[in-house]
């Protein structure tokens, strides 16, 4: 009698079966589709993106390209490229610039409270003043008082968006030297 070899499944070693050939297209088109992000930013903000000089070599060059097939050609490139390159990071950075992360979405809601309680109580521009000694305070009465005269008189909103428009910008120009507190209790 002959005896037959046994099927050996590789999925009894490890516990876990490889990809298959859809999962990985799947995976190699989101990282072309992270590319093609990528290749949509600035030039500022694709310098604040993490990743190596090959690849933002790449980008910069899908970025000038004109020609249909050229573009695509160097997306695939592009996707070739991320493989060897850990997304998150990237990922994490876009995430940020679409505020889709939960630390810009937090600083979004602490700046919009600061705004509140500044219309609400004029007390506020001293914790301002302590957190950004380059404020322009005048200014700030100014729009808070506009704020409140298009309020009165249910005008759009112009003022009230243009102080969250400063207080972010002081705050983004404060996180180069180190991330204030902003809730006005401790002023």
């Amino acid at each position: 009698m002959v005896s037959r070899p046994e099927y050996h499944d590789p999925a009894d070693e490890d516990g876990m079966e490889p990809p298959s050939k859809s999962s990985r297209k799947r995976a190699m088109h989101a990282l072309q589709d992270l590319g093609q992000q990528l290749v949509d930013l600035s030039v500022e903000r694709l310098r604040k993106v993490p990743m190596p000089e090959e690849l933002f070599d790449a980008v910069r060059d899908a970025q000038r390209f004109t020609s249909h097939e050229a573009r695509r050609r160097q997306m695939q490139y592009i996707g070739k490229l991320m493989r060897n390159v850990d997304p998150e990071p990237i990922q994490a950075q876009l995430d940020v610039f679409n505020g889709v992360s939960a630390a810009e979405v937090a600083r979004q809601h602490r700046l919009e409270k600061l705004r509140a309680d500044f219309i609400e109580d004029e007390k506020v521009l001293e914790h301002i003043a302590n957190t950004w000694p380059q404020a322009d305070l005048q200014h700030l009465r100014t729009l808070r008082r506009n704020a409140l005269k298009e309020r009165d008189n249910n005008k759009p909103p112009k003022s009230f968006r243009e102080i969250f428009r400063v207080l972010r910008d002081l705050e983004a120009a404060g996180a180069d030297d180190d991330t204030p507190d902003d809730s006005p209790e401790q002023a």
